[in-house]
């Protein structure tokens, strides 16, 4: 029977301790390890915390990156500050050029795939290799609530804390075939918490745009660098036919994780952690 991760001291174990200015804004990231550079980037409305498990198994021999994006997590949540998908790689390759990585490996979940995407094919970032996991590249994307949030974010944001947190807390729950545990429940939801967390969740969806991604399609194909597609098979929010289209537009085969969903790291871990690490 597969072992489920336990999300209890993430929290305290997973202390973005530096920080990166760019642009007004404040990036909060770690590393830890020694050897080749594997960098992860999370998806919306994730951050690092949901790759922290996966990071630390992968990380005997070699150097591990995890960063929250601005909007997320740790990172600044300014309202005056834009969050879409374009800043997003643009700070994702600034980033890459602070850290002083030339050519790391790129592991990769829902947003986070078009923000590395974008950081190669547009901004001229290397990569050793990179791993798309139920990632953010082909429309469309985003689940119906995502949809509808996006279509009205401004009637979204003055909901009462309370009605906001039952719907976010519903929302993410969705993301997760075989169920969350309470503790990640918790912390995948607490960043979306109070004025703050409330508007940031609500600008990062009305500032989504499929044309990110529709700017860098026709080029998967010049991907250089080798790539794993991974998808659970009960992804709801971006279902695995995105996986096949993929896999093909970049030159591999899709590799599908039986009984996940979106949140394949929750629902199968061990599973993920071997594909990543094959």
């Amino acid at each position: 029977m597969e072992r489920r991760v336990t999300a209890a001291g993430l929290v305290e174990a997973n202390p973005l301790s530096e920080t990166f200015a760019w642009e007004g804004r404040r990036v909060r990231w770690t590393s830890f390890g020694t050897g080749p550079a594997l960098v992860f980037c999370h998806g919306t409305p994730w951050s690092s915390v949901l790759w922290r498990p996966i990071a630390e198994a992968l990380a005997p021999g070699r150097t591990v990156y995890l960063w929250d994006m601005p909007g997320y997590g740790q990172s600044s949540k300014d309202d005056g500050h834009a969050v879409s998908l374009d800043v997003q790689a643009r700070l994702f390759a600034d980033l890459l050029d602070h850290w002083g990585l030339e050519s790391p490996e790129i592991v990769a979940h829902d947003y986070g795939g078009a923000v590395s995407l974008r950081a190669h094919l547009l901004h001229g970032r290397d990569y050793s290799a990179l791993s798309l996991v139920d990632v953010v590249a082909l429309r469309p994307w985003g689940s119906e609530f995502f949809r509808l949030v996006k279509e009205n974010a401004e009637v979204f944001r003055r909901l009462p804390p309370t009605v906001h947190e039952g719907a976010l807390r519903s929302y993410i729950a969705t993301a997760s075939h075989r169920g969350l545990t309470p503790e990640w429940e918790s912390l995948l939801t607490e960043p979306w918490l109070g004025e703050e967390g409330q508007n940031a969740f609500y600008r990062q969806i009305a500032e989504a745009d499929e044309r990110y991604t529709d700017e860098v399609e026709p080029l998967y194909g010049e991907v250089r660098a080798p790539v794993r597609v991974v998808w659970g098979t009960e992804d709801t929010w971006i279902p695995a036919d995105r996986a096949h289209r993929l896999a093909a537009a970049v030159g591999t085969d899709a590799r599908l994780v039986a009984g996940a969903g979106h949140l394949i790291q929750c629902d199968r871990p061990e599973a993920l952690t071997a594909l990543l690490s094959g």
